[in-house]
């Protein structure tokens, strides 16, 4: 049998607790402006990708891009259309696929809410001393 770790030097457990606290923070960030952490990934790809990289995207595309399951995507996609915050299009070259845009309101939301992320995120992370190992050791982690 494996010698058991203690919790507090597991990498695994350690990880875990970071990202629950992390995730809690900014659950309460996004609150006010009625999106859950999902919409706001799905929001703020579809703006970076539309806005930013001059993109048309279809829902596959926004799923790659945030690296989300594609069936989940959808259903989230459709709950931000409901909201009149992105439109959704028949892709003219692909029957199956749809083309994703974003609303006045969506973009506007989108970039709200990036404000309010990057400030949560600069306070929970900046716990750490040293960004660029941190940063570093996430782009490790991330692939």
């Amino acid at each position: 049998m494996p010698e058991a770790l203690a919790p507090g030097d597991s990498p695994g457990l350690l990880l875990w607790r970071a990202t629950l606290s992390w995730q809690r923070q900014i659950t309460a960030v996004l609150k006010p402006l009625h999106l859950t952490h999902v919409q706001f990934v799905l929001l703020a790809s579809t703006w970076w990708l539309t806005h930013i990289a001059g993109e048309t995207p279809s829902q596959r595309r926004i799923a790659d891009h945030a690296n989300t399951d594609p069936m989940m995507t959808s259903q989230v996609i459709r709950a931000l259309a409901a909201r009149n915050l992105i439109t959704r299009e028949p892709d003219p070259g692909d029957s199956r696929a749809m083309l994703i845009g974003v609303t006045q309101e969506g973009a506007a939301l989108a970039q709200q809410a990036i404000v309010l992320v990057e400030q949560c995120d600069r306070t929970f992370f900046g716990a750490v001393p040293d960004q660029g190992a941190l940063m570093g050791t996430l782009r490790a982690l991330a692939r």
